[in-house]
């Protein structure tokens, strides 16, 4: 199975670069972890939102009332549980904003729409059985190097509550390796430059270089 990591696909070379993973990669279906923006792929791709997205395009996903030629095998997960060869994969779309998390998602409107809240998180903090969750926001104790200090406490919340084997989170554009409690976190690289394929039965996960488009 194919794993991605940030794409930044609306600009040119970035997308053709997304290509290329997937043709160098060769499988069937993939997972991505937010920050895609482009939305008319090669393979089944289950995928979070990132806070670079077409927002439009996103809610349209979201509420199942998209039908669109620019939309084809990407397939959204927001605080929700998809099954994809085998695997129980869960997700939080969006990043936090301290100033818009106490709000309904109704309310938010135009590049706020980028933020999850609250609800989105006690929804997500009720899956069960979730082998894989794909997060954009990492948990407190990630070792990617920001000039801020790195942590979201509902992703704590949502790791603790769900305890999956396997966090891929995305955001960073950093490769790191670390656990939190029982889970471990990957957090990847974009997909300009590594790709990653997941084994369904072992969970292990393996990163390679994503070749010239």
């Amino acid at each position: 199975m194919l794993v991605l990591g940030d794409a930044h696909a609306n600009d040119p070379d970035r997308r053709r670069a997304l290509f290329a993973a997937f043709r160098d990669a060769g499988e069937d279906v993939a997972l991505q972890a937010g920050d895609l923006f482009y939305y008319d792929l090669p393979v089944e791709t289950y995928f979070i939102a990132g806070n670079n997205e077409d927002f439009d395009v996103i809610d349209a996903l979201r509420h199942g009332r998209l039908e669109s030629s620019q939309v084809k095998n990407a397939h959204l997960i927001a605080s929700e549980v998809v099954e994809v060869e085998g695997l129980r994969i869960g997700g939080l779309s969006g990043n936090f904003a301290p100033t818009q998390y106490q709000k309904s998602r109704e309310t938010l409107y135009q590049q706020r729409r980028r933020h999850f809240v609250r609800d989105d998180v006690e929804r997500a903090k009720e899956l069960m059985d979730v082998d894989v969750f794909l997060a954009h926001e990492v948990p407190h104790g990630t070792p990617v190097t920001e000039e801020y200090e790195v942590g979201c406490t509902a992703v704590d919340e949502i790791l603790e509550a769900v305890e999956p084997e396997l966090c891929l989170a995305g955001h960073h554009h950093q490769h790191t390796e670390s656990t939190f409690g029982s889970t471990r976190v990957i957090t990847l690289a974009p997909a300009w430059e590594s790709y990653y394929l997941l084994d369904p039965e072992t969970l292990e996960i393996t990163r390679h270089d994503t070749p010239s488009a």
